[in-house]
């Protein structure tokens, strides 16, 4: 009786473990489903508008060209995607480029569209409320919250090497090269620190989400964070000793 009893435990247990793997593997293939369809639902939503929109001045111009990139990579993504990580990284690429096109809209003057989920890589880096204008290295950089002539490149907000930076509209896209290596890195992250030094004042962004709680934190390598004068020359010979960057 004892090992008939035995013989059943194992056959109802074994029984248990095939129905909890069966059951496990297919809610895993619904949520990989859901994700992969959540991903092509706002990839779709891009190529839409980025097919549809089209403007002549430099800001529209320049956020449906970003916008177009995101598109193509985010397709990229989607073929290449086997996991649930992969297509919420193609979903957040797409709707990164729904922000471009979200600018675009709003450079044309036209309704932006319902407002799109927050971006993971723009968390805490806040919107620039304020224009700038600084001098670095003999160059003038700006900034702001409203595109413009001199401020044609959109960026949605995100991080440089653990900074934040805001989103908004600029004179040049200098992220680019502070994402490369060697001068473009420190070149890039003097703007940063130009632009967004809490010692201006009003650092034109919500700066305690933008992680600038100590005023002198982003002016510490400059001599207390006087970034109003002249960025010139040699005045940065000894401000990134030890190699803070």
């Amino acid at each position: 009786m004892e090992p008939l009893l035995l013989v059943l435990l194992v056959v109802l247990f074994g029984g248990a473990l095939l129905w909890w793997r069966r059951e496990r593997a297919a809610r895993e293939a619904r949520n990989l489903a859901d994700v992969q369809a959540d991903a092509r639902r706002w990839y779709e939503r891009l190529g839409g508008q980025v097919m549809n929109l089209s403007g002549e001045d430099p800001a529209v111009r320049q956020a449906l060209a970003d916008a177009a990139e995101r598109y193509h990579a985010a397709g990229s993504q989607l073929e290449q995607a086997r996991s649930i990580a992969q297509y919420r990284l193609a979903r957040e690429t797409a709707v990164e480029g729904l922000t471009y096109i979200r600018a675009a809209r709003l450079a044309l003057g036209i309704d932006p569209g319902p407002p799109l989920p927050p971006l993971a890589a723009a968390s805490g880096a806040g919107e620039l409320t304020v224009p700038r204008q600084v001098e670095v290295q003999g160059q003038t950089f700006k900034a702001g919250p409203q595109p413009g002539q001199d401020t044609p490149y959109y960026y949605p907000g995100g991080r440089l090497r653990g900074r934040p930076v805001p989103a908004g509209w600029y004179s040049t896209p200098w992220w680019k090269t502070a994402l490369g290596a060697g001068v473009g890195v420190l070149g890039g992250m003097l703007i940063a620190d130009a632009l967004f030094s809490p010692s201006f004042g009003d650092p034109g962004y919500d700066a305690a989400a933008g992680g600038f709680d100590d005023p002198g934190d982003a002016g510490a390598d400059f001599g207390g964070g006087d970034f109003g004068g002249d960025f010139g020359g040699g005045d940065f010979g000894g401000g990134f000793g030890g190699g803070d960057f």
